[in-house]
């Protein structure tokens, strides 16, 4: 990765050099896979390339969760409310609701249409508001304290708003 971006890392590292101004973090949907996969690449970039997410260069792909299809018509639904919406405007009988558990479920054509085509996919361009406070997250969740971590997760779970169960 290092290499393919071409700037360098840490010390070393030189925007200028950059290959690419839009780095697209693609990971499954869910939250126990992809979302902590996704959450380790940005601790990644934002420990050694953190230039790179202040310029605007890195983005976050967002597949869906879910297909809900009846006859020709077809929903991609990105939150499980979004695809309760869906069902309902299809109604019940005979609407086929697709649950993906990760990008490979999809088929090439699914994955291009909802993921990767330019006109039709969803980027969230990563920024940084409160740098102190990202720090301080990317620690307590992402360094050697357990049982900080542990203290925080126990602290805020309650206050999860989009949980993928």
């Amino acid at each position: 990765m290092i290499s393919a971006i071409g700037t360098g890392i840490a010390e070393t590292f030189d925007i200028e050099r950059s290959r690419y101004h839009h780095i697209i973090l693609m990971t499954d949907a869910d939250v126990d896979g992809g979302a902590h996969i996704c959450t380790l690449l940005l601790t990644f970039f934002y420990r050694y390339m953190p230039a790179l997410i202040e310029n605007g260069y890195v983005y976050i792909a967002q597949p869906p969760l879910y297909r809900v299809a009846r006859g020709k018509k077809e929903y991609y639904a990105y939150s499980e409310e979004e695809m309760r919406e869906y069902a309902k405007e299809l109604g019940e009988k005979g609407t086929h609701i697709q649950r993906y558990k990760g990008l490979g479920e999809m088929n090439a054509q699914q994955l291009w249409d909802t993921t990767m085509a330019p006109a039709s996919r969803v980027l969230k361009q990563v920024h940084i508001e409160d740098a102190s406070y990202a720090n301080a997250i990317f620690e307590k969740l992402m360094g050697d304290d357990v049982p900080a971590r542990r203290d925080f997760i126990r602290r805020h779970a309650k206050e999860v708003t989009n949980l993928d169960i």
